[in-house]
């Protein structure tokens, strides 16, 4: 299916093969000028995306919503929400099309439905997933509202400050209780992160934390090769604690995880333990990044 789009299509014609693939598979609608729904059914499970639509066009070869390979190959089906710009899909045409598919029993012809998404995505699969009680839902670093007065600490996004995060689908962590279950992600050092965690409450949240990820987290599961089965555990509901942070013990050995740690420990000037760390990523494979820290360390020691 994704070589159906050639890498060197310009927009225009991208966004056709786009629509050719969804009259043949589902359907293909443009909501408005910022948002575009891609529907491919395959099986009796649904998994609705959310990610930036320029994101999908730049990825290159296929250029199909994220996850498409990883659905496709489970013989599931995709409804995959894109958005042109940087909205939080905080769009009336995007909230119509959700009541419309809720009032037309759209969700019910599915045995299973997960509403899955990484930050701005994250925020709009847990918004979205009240159109159908009883979703699964995935949210990697997802925000709970951009609303200036429920969460005027996020200094970050300022493009979509402006949008409205009071009227429907509009504050996250009210849409998800209807949910059976919900997949939190996040890593709980990174601050503005966790504030957003924080406001998701209820028996059916389920918060799983990624201590040093930052906020990119997907990025990081792929690098450690276990993104599969942790987003098949999630689906599926089945994932626990003990399966998902044995999975973790993994990112010591990676070294974008490595100097996650490296630049906190900087942070925090406990030369000590910067040395001491340093010392122990060395010992397993030598990098110039932690020889320079070490050497600083051991200079400010010296110094005491």
């Amino acid at each position: 299916m994704a070589e159906d789009i050639a890498p060197e299509q310009s927009k225009d014609e991208w966004r056709a093969s786009l629509r050719e693939i969804g009259e043949r598979e589902g359907f293909y609608e443009e909501l408005g000028p910022q948002h575009t729904a891609l529907l491919v059914n395959r099986g009796d499970t649904l998994i609705v995306t959310f990610e930036n639509l320029d994101d999908v066009y730049s990825r290159g070869v296929g250029k199909m919503p994220w996850g498409y390979g990883f659905v496709e190959k489970r013989g599931w089906s995709m409804l995959g929400m894109m958005a042109h710009d940087w909205t939080w899909y905080r769009d009336e045409a995007v909230f119509d099309f959700f009541d419309r598919l809720k009032a037309e029993g759209f969700f019910d012809r599915y045995k299973r439905v997960i509403f899955y998404g990484a930050s701005m995505g994250g925020y709009a699969a847990a918004a979205f997933s009240a159109a159908h009680p009883g979703a699964g839902v995935v949210l990697i670093s997802p925000q709970a509202t951009l609303s200036r007065l429920d969460a005027s600490w996020e200094t970050r996004y300022r493009k979509a400050w402006p949008r409205d995060f009071s009227s429907r689908y509009g504050y996250a962590p009210d849409m998800v209780k209807t949910a059976e279950y919900v997949y939190l992600f996040y890593d709980p050092l990174s601050s503005l992160d966790a504030m957003h965690a924080a406001l998701f409450r209820g028996d059916n949240i389920r918060k799983m934390r990624c201590r040093y990820f930052g906020h990119r987290i997907a990025s990081l599961w792929v690098q450690l090769g276990i993104l599969t089965p942790i987003v098949e555990g999630a689906i599926s509901g089945t994932l626990t604690d003990k399966e998902f942070y044995h999975l973790l013990r993994g990112r010591r050995e990676n070294r974008r995880y490595q100097k996650e740690m490296l630049e906190r420990l900087k942070k925090m000037q406990r030369p000590v333990w910067v040395a001491r760390y340093c010392e122990a990523v060395i010992a397993r494979a030598p990098g110039p990044v932690f020889r320079q820290a070490l050497k600083k360390a051991n200079e400010a020691l010296a110094k005491r």
